[in-house]
């Protein structure tokens, strides 16, 4: 019988997994010392990679906290990850108890976690697709199922857009927000480009997991074309209306936007 080891792995301690190897980096407690080994070998390479990682969450629980207070009380999380403190749900649902959030993600290790990302607030929503977010035209369907389609949503891209070409992550942010009706918003970061990060790619692919590519600043504002940046802007996501106690934080490789349709 014909396997699929990159499938295996993701259920294998003695291989490292993406979505292990970031939770090691955000402080989770879901990986392996396989996963912590790749995941020092990077900051070997790149010393600011689990400052980036834990950026890229206090970014995302700041984004939601805001929609949530500016009305927004639906959310498509795309590569939603391992389930962690502060989830989208758990933020959105502190300020609107009645909002509805579906999670996207098409890793089995996920999709074997995906009981913790379900739980809501009474008034509340929640639900999970397995589906690769490629196929917007199917999650765009599947979602519909839980979110009202002519009503505004956040589409939530955070620190995933790697694992796609620079062009393709553009056009199919561009598709899914084709999809949603006007007040409807983008929050979306990614890796951008240096020297540093550069390395940290290579080591990183080093790890035999899939490879994520960092980006040019302007393929990452390529995805908000045609809508309004909300202020401060573009930029470090460290430098996005920090909260109490994050003003001081330094900028971090890690560069992302909250816009509206």
């Amino acid at each position: 019988m014909n396997t699929n080891p990159e499938l295996e792995a993701q259920f294998r301690s003695g291989v490292p997994h993406s979505a292990r190897v970031w939770n090691f980096w955000i402080g989770g407690k879901d990986n392996y010392p396989v996963d912590q080994a790749l995941g020092e070998q990077v900051m070997a390479a790149y010393p600011a990679a689990r400052d980036l990682a834990r950026a890229s969450r206090a970014f995302q629980a700041r984004a939601v906290s805001y929609l949530a207070e500016a009305g927004i009380d639906q959310f498509l999380d795309l590569g939603t990850g391992l389930p962690v403190h502060d989830s989208t749900h758990e933020v959105a649902q502190s300020v609107r108890p009645d909002a509805r959030i579906v999670y996207v993600d098409n890793d089995p290790l996920v999709l074997a976690h995906a009981r913790a990302l379900l739980t809501s607030a009474p008034a509340g929503m929640t639900d999970y697709i397995h589906a690769d977010l490629r196929d917007a035209e199917l999650v765009i369907r599947e979602a519909s199922r839980t979110l009202d389609m002519t009503r505004p949503i956040a589409v939530m891209i955070l620190s995933t857009l790697g694992h796609v070409e620079p062009e393709a992550g553009i056009q199919l942010t561009r598709q899914y927000m084709r999809a949603f009706v006007p007040g409807s918003h983008l929050v979306l970061c990614d890796t951008v480009a240096t020297p540093q990060t550069l390395a940290a790619q290579e080591a990183y692919a080093s790890g035999d997991t899939p490879p994520y590519l960092v980006r040019q600043p302007e393929e990452i504002l390529a995805s908000a074309d045609g809508m309004d940046l909300v202020a401060p802007g573009f930029g470090s996501i460290s430098m996005w209306r920090p909260g109490p106690g994050q003003e001081g934080d330094e900028p971090v490789d890690q560069w992302g936007f909250v816009a509206r349709k």
